[in-house]
């Protein structure tokens, strides 16, 4: 809670997963997955409520022996390839509302693919989006891309062109204007807006710039290891 303000952490994690078979409970590092989200979520001193939205039972127990909460299994029509993070979200804040009478006024979207937080970047961002309430309704976390967009490519039949064709005119990746992905370390709205606007970029929305080793999702092996590698180094692990 920050200034008597609630506050939930949601780790959406599916059983299935095309790019890297049971990829939210893979040992990263001597833990699962998911497991460093969930650590994220715990040393946090202003949310309330780390808890866990999935359709498997096994990630389930996983999570709960990790220390956080799984009220309930997710139905099967939010846990398909077409359902949406936004519409798995508004299910938990229903359900907690239906089952357990409790409001949030702050929804944190943590995705378990990108495990490389910093000690601060949560509490960082929720101080930020509390302070500045008035004029931002949500907050995200943003990192530096190193492939630029002005250096991009598209394929049409035979041929290359540029995929922004705006920004192609610069002959140095250093002449464009800093591009930022939004990389999952943190998605913070407020309740209100979320469902309001439906999206967690919603038209108030500021940023938390993350650092260099943070730029990575977690999609497939070759993420996995790099990460893996990372945090290894990052932990002194050998």
């Amino acid at each position: 809670m920050i200034n008597g303000k609630s506050v939930i952490a949601i780790i959406p994690a599916r059983g299935g997963s095309k790019g890297l078979p049971g990829k939210n409970i893979k040992n990263l590092c001597g833990k699962p997955l998911i497991a460093w989200s969930i650590q994220a979520g715990l040393g946090s001193k202003y949310i309330d409520e780390v808890m866990v939205t999935t359709d498997s039972e096994e990630i389930a127990l996983i999570a709960q022996a990790a220390g956080a909460s799984v009220p309930f299994l997710r139905p099967p029509e939010l846990a398909s390839d077409i359902s949406t993070t936004f519409e798995t979200v508004k299910h938990v804040i229903e359900y907690y509302e239906a089952e357990f009478c409790r409001q949030f006024d702050y929804i944190v979207l943590l995705e378990p693919t990108s495990p490389l937080r910093e000690i601060d970047d949560l509490d960082g961002m929720i101080e930020k989006i509390n302070s500045v309430e008035g004029r931002y309704d949500a907050i995200v976390s943003l990192g530096e891309v190193h492939d630029h967009p002005s250096i991009m490519k598209r394929i049409v039949g035979n041929d290359i062109e540029p995929y922004c064709k705006e920004l192609a005119k610069a002959t140095r990746r250093q002449d464009n204007e800093n591009a930022y992905f939004p990389y999952g370390v943190a998605y913070i709205v407020k309740k209100k807006t979320l469902l309001e606007e439906e999206s967690f970029y919603p038209n108030r929305t500021t940023y938390w710039l993350i650092k260099r080793h943070q730029c990575f999702e977690i999609d497939d092996i070759y993420d996995f290891l790099v990460v893996e590698n990372i945090m290894k180094q990052k932990l002194s692990i050998k």
